[in-house]
Order: structure tokens, then C-alpha cells, then sequence
């Protein structure tokens, strides 16, 4: 055992003791945590425009504050972004996060002297708590890529601007720099083929025991290690037994991964958010995330069907229920209020509270009114590859296919590039028919009384993902494809920049 490794075994039991001091009683909890950010932000502009003098309780909140997205925040954000101090927390940020949201343009998220220590300490606590639930700690001393953005950063109203990965990458601890991969010039690099080619070259001598990074820009990796060495990834790296990833749902990658790797290895999923970091899956094969709730964070939970009404209920969380999906929505020491993150939770435990992720709250599918949710066609897609177990996918998306001809029902088309496709595609798509419908009642009734015709299943050729988030230059990094979407851009962008036939043609 290292030095590293052996001095990791103290700190773990130690982050794990403070763990235990919350858990213990998370409404209080969360009750301090809300009377100390809003007392900090009472002298602030948005503080005086909301009379957070008077807010004691998540009522007083609701009442002042209402819920916003990034838009409708936007005055307040362009104020600081114009080197404004004081607009939602005291002072200047520390850092603004630049993120190309999913549901907005660039976003510019303000990350303060107060909220940086969530984001540092989310990540390497779950590392920690993985030491001290597993015993193992052998991966601190090899090395540790970090699959992420530029750390170069630009200045916006004198505040140093930059993705959140970059932005982190500045702060990881010194014991760890020296085991950090890739090397600083080489993640400074913003074209992602280029950059990938560098980490191949630099990680292939190296001791790699810990890989992190998003599922589908890792599996770009390992093909690329595959191709040039012809081994599989255990025999690169033998060390290698810790995956780290987060911002998408694992299970329609799990396969291939492990595949390509030759073994399984141990992983931890996270949940950050360039708003916070928010949950780590604190126990090794439960699903579920434990939500940090001492960590300068306040939530709220809106019911999801009933997130678009002008008054939607705020639950705080003693209120939350198991298996219910709700919209999250935060107040925290990086000054954002009734914020809407846009992510979709359910909780899966009240003790811990552990929630797992899933969706998001203006990505669902309900050109018809069948309100499809994220997770259902995830779950689907999993129980349709379990039934062919010889398929594999790399990458897929669901869009509305409107029929123009009245004689013909319209239907959901699936985008799917597989690495290897089912034996049978049309027993397949039928598959994934059968479990939508199983899940979704709404769809099942739209079936039934033949308003939609049974699904579409579109094979993409391979690469067509990445050739497509190429186009709009959001190749790699903490970029991802949406799962569905209401209206058929991406459908549409995929099949044109892959020569596929669109519907004019079908």
C-alpha cells in the first residue's frame, strides 16, 4: 500500500463521520442550510427586491420567491456578467461556469467563494465513501484521467469564465496533481478528436486504476485503445478498477463498455450540475444517489405534472414521497433562487434520502399526449437489449413522427446506432413497443384506439452521433444527445448530416 492510499483510510472514516452528523436529521438539516444562505444574500440586490429580511420558513420562500429558469433570471445574471457586485450573492462570483444548456443558449452559472467547496468536496467525498465502504484505496496511486473540458479560462465582467470541468480541474488537490491525466496542454486542447488522440498517446504507457468521464465520450476512448493496441482495455491498464461518471444514465452503455474493457470494474455515479453538485451513489451496486443536503443547498421538489401550473406545490423534504417524480428546484450559496434546474428526480429511498435522475422536465414526449418521460424509454430500451442480448448500442434518441397523411396514423421513431443490432430489428422494435406501453399508459391508450401507429425503429450507420454533435460543435466534453425530444430537430439533424432518408423519402 502507498503513502497516498494508507492516508487515504483516515480521511474516508472521517468524511464518513461528518456524512453521519446530517443524516441524522436531514429537515433540520435543510432548515439551517436555508436560514444561512438567505441571511448571507439579505443585503444583496435580488435579497432587498425579494424582502429576504422576512423569510424564515420554505413557506416564507415560496411566498417571495418565485420559481425561474436561467431566462427568466437572466437580468440578474447579465447584471453580474456587466462586473455588477452584490446582485444575488455578496460580493463577485469566483468563477462564472459556461455552459451551452439543453434547454437555452449559453448559460453563465455564477460559482461563488461560498458554493466552490460543494463542488470540490462533492466529488472527492464520493470517492472517500467509496474507500471507506469497499476498504479499497489502491486506486489513489495510480494514475487518474479525468476525461473533461479546456481549463484555459476567459474573463466576463472581470470574473473568470470557463466550463465547470475546467474550472474544477484548477482546484483538484495537490497530493493528486502528480497522478492527474491528461497533461494540462493536452486538456487545453478544444478539438475533441484531436484531444482524444493526445490522451491516447499519453495515457498508453501509464498506470491508469481510475477513468472518469460521460459514458459515450469514455467508450470513444476505449475504442481508440482497442484500435491501436488490439487488447482489450483490462489488458492496457490491469490496474484499472474504478470507473467515475455522471450527466447520463449508464445502463444503455453498461454493456459495451464493459465489453470493450473485458471485465467489469467498480464504478460510482455522480450528479453535478454546473448549480451545484448535487448526489453520489454513497453505496456500491445501489442505484440510487444519496442528495447532499448540508452542502449550501436548498431543495425544492415540484410534483412534474404539475410543474407548468402558475402555483405548483413546493415541497421541501420531509415532504417528498418514494417513486414520484419531481422537478428540481434549488436556492444556494452561489445565489440562484427558486431556481429550475430542469432535471427530474424520484426518490428511491427516505433513509438516506437517495434520489436516482430521471429526466428532464422540458424533455419528455407528448406530441400526442403521452407524456413519455426520460426514464421509461431508458428502462424499455434496457429490457428490449436484455431479450437480445446480442445487440449492442452506442447512442439513441426518440422523436414524434407527425404523419401528413390522414389514413395514416402517426407514430414515436426511434434513432438508434447500434454497435451490433439485433438479429430480428422488426421483433425488436416490437419490443420496445411492448415495454413502452407497459409503462406508459398513455401511450398504451393511443395504440389501442390506433391515434398512433407502432413505432418506427431507424437504424443510424456507425458514428452517426458524433458526427452529428461534431456539426454543432459539441463534440466530447460534458455535452450529451437528449434521450427525447417534442418536436424532431434532432431526429431531423441526424439523419440529414448521415445521408439518412427523412420522412419525405420513407
Amino acid at each position: 500500500m502507498g503513502l497516498k492510499s494508507a492516508l487515504a483510510r483516515p480521511l474516508a472514516a472521517f468524511v464518513n463521520y461528518q456524512q453521519q452528523q446530517w443524516l441524522c436529521d436531514p429537515v433540520a438539516t435543510q432548515q439551517r442550510v436555508l436560514g444561512s444562505i438567505v441571511r448571507a444574500a439579505a443585503p444583496t440586490s435580488f435579497g432587498k427586491d425579494h424582502d429576504f429580511g422576512a423569510i424564515r420558513t420554505a413557506a416564507d420562500l415560496a411566498s417571495r420567491v418565485p420559481v425561474r429558469d436561467y431566462e427568466a433570471l437572466a437580468p440578474y445574471f447579465d447584471r453580474i456578467k456587466q462586473g455588477e457586485e452584490n446582485v444575488l450573492w455578496p460580493g463577485k462570483p469566483l468563477y462564472l461556469a459556461k455552459t451551452s444548456g439543453t434547454t437555452s443558449g449559453t448559460k453563465y452559472i455564477p460559482i461563488t467563494q461560498a458554493s466552490i467547496p460543494n463542488h470540490i468536496n462533492g466529488a472527492r467525498n464520493a470517492l472517500l465513501n467509496y474507500a471507506y465502504r469497499t476498504g479499497n484505496t489502491r486506486f489513489i496511486d495510480g494514475k487518474l484521467i479525468f476525461l473533461s473540458g479546456s481549463p484555459e479560462l476567459e474573463t466576463v465582467g472581470g470574473i473568470p469564465t470557463g466550463r465547470l470541468s475546467g474550472i474544477v480541474n484548477h482546484h483538484v488537490p495537490a497530493y493528486l496533481r502528480r497522478n492527474q491525466l491528461p497533461s494540462y496542454p493536452t486538456n487545453c486542447i478544444e478539438d475533441w478528436e484531436t484531444k482524444l488522440d493526445h490522451i491516447v498517446e499519453e495515457t498508453l504507457p501509464e498506470n491508469l486504476t481510475l477513468i472518469s468521464g460521460i459514458p459515450p465520450w469514455v467508450q470513444m476512448y476505449f475504442d481508440k485503445l482497442v484500435q491501436l493496441t488490439g487488447r482489450p482495455v483490462k489488458d492496457i491498464f490491469p490496474r484499472f478498477e474504478l470507473f467515475v461518471y455522471g450527466g447520463v444514465n449508464f445502463e444503455p452503455y453498461r454493456k459495451k463498455l464493459f465489453e470493450t474493457i473485458g471485465r467489469e470494474v467498480d464504478s460510482i455515479e455522480l450528479f453535478p450540475a454546473s448549480e451545484g453538485f448535487l448526489a453520489y451513489q454513497d453505496e456500491p451496486g445501489n442505484p440510487g444517489l444519496l442528495l447532499l443536503l448540508d452542502a449550501g443547498i436548498f431543495y425544492e421538489f415540484i410534483p412534474a405534472e404539475r410543474f407548468f401550473e402558475s402555483n405548483p406545490p413546493r415541497l421541501t423534504i420531509g415532504e417528498v414521497e418514494l417513486d414520484q417524480q419531481y422537478a428540481l428546484v434549488l436556492s444556494s450559496n452561489a445565489g440562484l433562487w427558486g431556481y429550475s434546474l430542469g432535471d427530474t428526480v424520484r426518490f428511491v429511498s427516505l433513509n438516506p434520502f437517495r434520489v436516482v435522475v430521471s429526466g428532464r422536465i422540458k424533455h419528455f414526449l407528448s406530441a400526442f399526449g403521452e407524456h413519455v418521460i426520460g426514464e421509461e424509454v431508458e428502462q424499455t430500451l434496457r429490457e428490449a437489449m436484455s431479450r437480445f442480448p446480442e445487440a449492442e448500442v452506442v447512442e439513441f434518441t426518440v422523436a414524434p413522427r407527425v404523419s401528413a397523411d390522414p389514413a395514416e396514423p402517426s407514430r414515436h421513431e426511434w434513432l438508434v446506432e447500434f454497435a451490433r443490432p439485433p438479429h430480428d430489428l422488426t421483433t425488436f422494435a416490437a419490443a420496445l413497443d411492448e415495454g413502452l406501453r407497459r409503462r406508459n399508459a398513455y401511450y398504451d391508450d393511443l395504440l389501442t384506439g390506433s391515434i398512433l401507429a407502432p413505432l418506427l425503429l431507424t437504424p443510424l450507420p456507425a458514428g452517426s452521433f458524433q458526427r452529428y454533435m461534431k456539426s454543432l460543435g459539441k463534440l466530447g466534453g460534458q455535452n450529451k444527445v437528449p434521450r427525447l425530444s417534442n418536436d424532431r430537430k434532432v431526429a431531423d439533424g441526424l439523419l440529414a448530416f448521415n445521408n439518412v432518408p427523412g420522412d419525405e423519402d420513407r
